[in-house]
């Protein structure tokens, strides 16, 4: 058996579940989530849980046993808390700001680069060069913010570039740095 496909899911005061057939409804204070699963797992609501069983010891149903499970339990995050990416933009001149709903990043090229948020993700510019990019999905959320970051991807040699908070960039030596 799976390990975290047999976990219950803990429902949270304030979160509404609604599971029609194969398809889990889950809303809450910071929005509604919609997403049709496999029709092979079975997901019930007992009570303040959700159980997600697999009907036999298939390869297939064995993979989408703790798939589903933790799906939904990032469906419940989601709606309650939000899911959150920061990311930090490093180098000489490279500025951020938000105008309205959209993103306006200089990034050393001729022109900006402007990226506008969405109605699932929505965009924080904090000071410092700091970007948060937030939303209920948290597929939606780590795309957008893989996008953001290919705008202007982290360079090895200067560290310019968009890089997550959390990243670290293996800095390498330059022509210079060559033993002898």
């Amino acid at each position: 058996m799976s390990r975290i496909g047999r976990k219950p899911i803990n429902i949270p005061a304030g979160v509404e579940v609604k599971v029609d057939g194969s398809c889990v409804t889950v809303k809450g204070a910071k929005g509604t989530l919609t997403q049709k699963f496999s029709s092979n797992m079975n997901i019930a609501v007992e009570g303040t849980e959700i159980i997600v069983t697999r009907p036999n010891d298939d390869k297939e149903n064995r993979a989408l046993h703790g798939l589903t499970r933790t799906l939904i339990a990032n469906m419940i995050v989601g709606v309650t808390e939000e899911f959150k990416k920061e990311l930090e933009v490093n180098g000489v001149g490279y500025r951020v700001q938000k105008q309205g709903k959209d993103l306006v990043m200089n990034l050393g090229f001729s022109h900006n680069v402007v990226v506008s948020e969405t109605e699932d993700v929505k965009i924080d510019v904090l000071p410092g060069n700091k970007i948060v990019i937030h939303g209920t999905d948290k597929q939606k959320v780590g795309q957008f913010a893989a996008d953001v970051r290919s705008k202007r991807a982290p360079e090895p040699y200067k560290g310019k570039g968009i890089k997550y908070s959390d990243e670290v960039i293996r800095r390498k030596e330059g022509k210079t740095g060559k033993g002898k």
